[in-house]
């Protein structure tokens, strides 16, 4: 693993993290949009803030390992991790990491990795 700043990928994530936002905080009365979209794009985030200070060689492994720490924080809220930790209830962090366990949640994080992995495999035309 090799540390490198990519501004690409940095402004990318400041983007989706916007958009983000935008979901938490405007569109929490759509419920499509709030319960399940920004479950599937949390995982493009994650994705691009990863890339945006490491230099990966394997995207396959990227996201099966944003999968994988997706499904271990919501089955942490299954377990009411934030509490035990001390976060009180509308705190960031109590935000951040979640209060709830769904099944829907895993599917979501699945849906988005899945939506990773096809756009990694096309590849630009090269000139």
């Amino acid at each position: 693993m090799k540390f490198k700043l990519s501004l690409k990928y940095l402004l990318l994530s400041i983007f989706i993290f916007l958009i983000e936002v935008l979901i938490a905080t405007e569109l929490k009365n759509v419920f499509f949009i709030r319960a399940y979209l920004g479950d599937v794009i949390v995982v493009l985030l994650l994705y691009t803030l990863v890339k945006s200070f490491v230099k990966v060689s394997n995207d396959r492994k990227l996201i099966l390992g944003i999968l994988a720490f997706s499904f271990v924080i919501e089955f942490a809220q299954y377990f009411n991790i934030a509490e035990k930790l001390g976060f009180k209830p509308g705190s960031l962090m109590y935000i951040v990491i979640g209060n709830s366990f769904s099944w829907i949640d895993i599917l979501c994080y699945a849906v988005g990795c899945l939506f990773l992995y096809v756009l990694v495999q096309i590849k630009p035309p090269k000139n």
